[in-house]
């Protein structure tokens, strides 16, 4: 409630707060936005929206051409519950770090604008709702996975392994690269070598596009006492990790090349790829050289990169 709503406002003739009451259902109209807006910041909007770039693309190259819309419909809900969920309980989890960050501390458990409570209920209904969802609509191994996901990403990523080991980022890659093999198997009810290729993919992708977040945001990680390679390794060891899984996502991607797909794909594949290389080289030069670092130009080159390559598949597999 505003501090306008609690103070009477009187006119001259002693007449009753009009304004005040006026303003009452305003500021009632505010709150309710500003819990909505909360909640809907708890499931990190950004991470869904990547991890459905990978989703429907993945679902089209399964199907050979586009799915029904009813099926991508249910896969694209069901998916972001999920990771909506898996965001949830992942802040609930780490509400202790978030306050010591500063990249983190306005999120709305650090901020107290969510409960701890309110916000674990949230997480599991979505989770519970998005299996639901999956298994009803889908088949049980898309539903399997979708489960494993979230449990994998929140009891085994976020309550252990970001806390205790430099590698979590990569043993955490599973979780990003998921939505993948859902896709895939919500349309065909199994799995097959090009979804573990475009699995691959994704897997890679994400070390090379965490590390440099993890570089611009070194010392808040170090605040909150997480190991992230960035803070507890030097730079030679984090550049060598960056090129090598660089090198990797390409080779993955172009490994997806011969799985029946053809030019369409193929040579945007080789032209993107070619500058992500060329883009992680050129971070770990100036790293090296002592130089001014500009880590998120990688960080966002690299979702570049990942958004046209599955762009791609979706195109080759419409074409």
């Amino acid at each position: 409630m505003s501090m306008i709503t609690e103070r009477p406002v009187s006119n001259s003739a002693g007449q009753p707060p009009v304004r005040a009451a006026a303003e009452a259902p305003a500021a009632g109209r505010r709150d309710v936005r500003a819990v909505i807006s909360a909640y809907v910041t708890l499931t990190k909007p950004r991470i869904v929206e990547l991890l459905l770039v990978t989703t429907v693309p993945a679902m089209m190259l399964a199907d050979g051409g586009m799915p029904s819309l009813w099926l991508v419909a249910v896969v694209l809900v069901g998916g972001s519950l999920a990771a909506g969920a898996a965001s949830v309980i992942n802040c609930y989890i780490d509400r202790d770090i978030d306050e010591l960050m500063r990249r983190t501390k306005r999120r709305p458990l650090p901020a107290h604008t969510v409960s701890p409570r309110n916000a674990l209920i949230f997480g599991l209904v979505l989770a519970v709702v998005s299996v639901a969802l999956m298994a009803a609509f889908t088949n049980l191994l898309a539903a399997g996975l979708t489960l494993a996901a979230i449990a994998y990403y929140d009891l085994v990523y976020t309550l252990w392994l970001k806390r205790t080991t430099t590698a979590n980022t990569f043993w955490g890659g599973a979780c990003g690269a998921a939505p993948v093999l859902i896709g895939w198997a919500a349309v065909t009810g199994s799995l097959a070598p090009a979804a573990w290729a475009l699995f691959a993919v994704v897997f890679f992708w994400q070390m090379p596009h965490f590390y440099p977040l993890a570089m611009k945001y070194k010392d808040d990680y170090a605040r909150a006492g997480i190991p992230m390679l960035p803070v507890v390794a030097s730079a030679r060891r984090v550049n060598a990790e960056i090129i090598i899984f660089a090198w990797l996502t390409v080779a993955s991607s172009l490994a997806v090349w011969p799985l029946g797909m053809s030019a369409i794909y193929g040579v945007p594949t080789l032209v993107v790829g070619g500058i992500f290389l060329v883009e992680a080289h050129r971070l770990a030069r100036r790293v090296s050289r002592g130089q001014a670092v500009k880590p998120m130009r990688l960080f966002h080159w690299s979702t570049t990169y990942l958004t046209i390559l599955f762009a791609a598949v979706a195109l080759d597999a419409l074409i």
